[in-house]
């Protein structure tokens, strides 16, 4: 007598292999627009690493201009504490680069939902909790989360993706973006200018080894991304 079970549920499919994706199914043409903007974005970052040790001490400025790095900002700063440097320009010249890409993040959110959510929060446990906070009072928690985007313990990209996911109005997400970003930047170019000459010297030092710090930067990079790809699989 056979003691199989017709009844019982078959076992499930072993999860595929490959890239995560945020959407089901075939991609849409703003599916396409929207990732492939946000794969640019990270692009361009990495691309732009290697100019960091040279500029910093020479034209903190067009680094500014160029990445909207934290560096950048405190650097540009310090020269114009000391006339390197005009400081009108200092506090003007991070703003494209900083708010360019994230209207794409809350239109990832708007898309994609949920899926993005967990995509860009990983294996973060706060992140998630703070996804789950503003998920469940968005009008309250929203706002104040897109202007302190910068200072809170989570990436900001989730932030903003979390409020289109949310429904956030995409002018009230560009006006909170501009008042956060025009704070951090008030904030590090004001640091930086405080700092003075120390800054500067600092900065400089690290273009004087500029060589040897883009070969490091490069090779570091290079090796986490290799130690990630020939990472094995979890097991099922």
């Amino acid at each position: 007598m056979s003691t199989e079970n017709p009844e019982a549920p078959a076992p499930p499919e072993p999860a595929r292999e490959g890239p995560q994706l945020p959407w089901e199914g075939k991609a849409r043409r703003v599916d396409l627009l929207c990732w492939g903007g946000i794969t640019f974005s990270g692009i361009y970052a990495l691309a732009l690493l290697p100019l960091v040790p040279s500029l910093v001490g020479t034209n903190p400025v067009l680094l500014e201009l160029l990445r909207g790095s934290t560096t950048a900002m405190v650097s540009a700063g310090a020269f114009a504490r000391i006339g390197d440097a005009s400081l009108v320009l200092a506090l003007l010249a991070p703003f494209p680069i900083m708010l360019l890409f994230d209207p794409l993040y809350w239109w990832a959110g708007r898309l994609w939902g949920r899926p993005i959510i967990d995509i860009f929060a990983g294996n973060r446990p706060r992140a998630q909790r703070w996804v789950d906070k503003i998920e469940r009072n968005a009008p309250k928690i929203g706002p104040p989360a897109v202007v302190f985007a910068y200072v809170l313990p989570i990436p900001s990209a989730l932030v903003y993706a979390a409020v289109g996911w949310t429904g956030m109005r995409l002018r009230i997400f560009i006006l909170l973006d501009l008042i956060g970003t025009a704070m951090w930047v008030g904030l590090n170019v004001g640091l930086g200018y405080i700092i003075g000459q120390s800054a500067v010297d600092v900065a400089k030092a690290i273009s004087h080894y500029a060589l040897i710090l883009t070969i490091a930067l490069v090779v570091v990079v290079v090796v986490l991304q290799f130690r990630r790809s020939s990472r094995p699989p979890n097991p099922l």
